[in-house]
């Protein structure tokens, strides 16, 4: 049976989650998390893909990306799987799936939709039980959004400059959204700007 067409588009954000092969953790240590975070910089200009929100798990990864006009998020997945499974079998002699099927794609609608699909990925370290603040996890956007911490690999959200006048009421009203269970942010249907 033919796989379904993906549908791709340039006009919103896309949540993309790629899991190892049998929940396989293929980015156990911090220098494999490193290693994808190198690589994730490495291809996103060459396809005209925005990352504006991102988390490093040990079994898969999120990202929320918008594509360019031009972009191809296809051929950036490609090379960023080819290039991290290059890696992985060089560094633990590994032979096999790498990679649990294709990587998932969902188009985000709308501003706050963003919003909410980045502090879900944001808390993922939380649920699982790796730390308790998410500040304190050094593979994830957070830091970016809330810190104020310099990220190459992150063109900042769009709807985030909608959270306040200042970087600092934007990093606290982001901060409040993302740690308290009743904090919500109301936007329009559809997105009006992009990066």
């Amino acid at each position: 049976m033919p796989r379904t067409a993906r549908i791709i588009t340039t006009d919103a954000p896309m949540h993309i989650m790629c899991r190892g092969n049998n929940r396989l953790a293929v980015l156990d240590s911090p220098y494999d998390k490193q290693r994808l975070y190198c690589l994730l910089y490495r291809f996103k200009t060459n396809n005209q893909v925005d990352i504006l929100h991102y988390c490093i798990m040990n079994n898969h990864f999120h990202l929320i990306v918008w594509l360019k006009p031009a972009g191809n998020i296809s051929r950036f997945m490609k090379q960023l799987s080819l290039a991290y499974y290059r890696h992985y079998i060089k560094q633990y002699d590994y032979c096999g799936h790498l990679w649990q099927g294709r990587f998932k794609s969902i188009i985000i609608r709308s501003d706050s939709q963003t919003l909410q699909c980045g502090k879900y990925i944001e808390l993922n370290p939380v649920r699982a039980g790796i730390i308790s603040d998410p500040g304190n996890y050094p593979f994830s956007s957070y830091q970016h959004y809330v810190g104020g911490k310099e990220d190459i690999l992150i063109t900042t959200n769009p709807a985030f400059d909608g959270l306040g006048l200042t970087s600092e009421t934007r990093r606290l009203a982001y901060s409040n959204f993302v740690t308290a269970q009743d904090y919500t942010v109301n936007y329009p249907k559809h997105p009006k700007t992009r990066p």
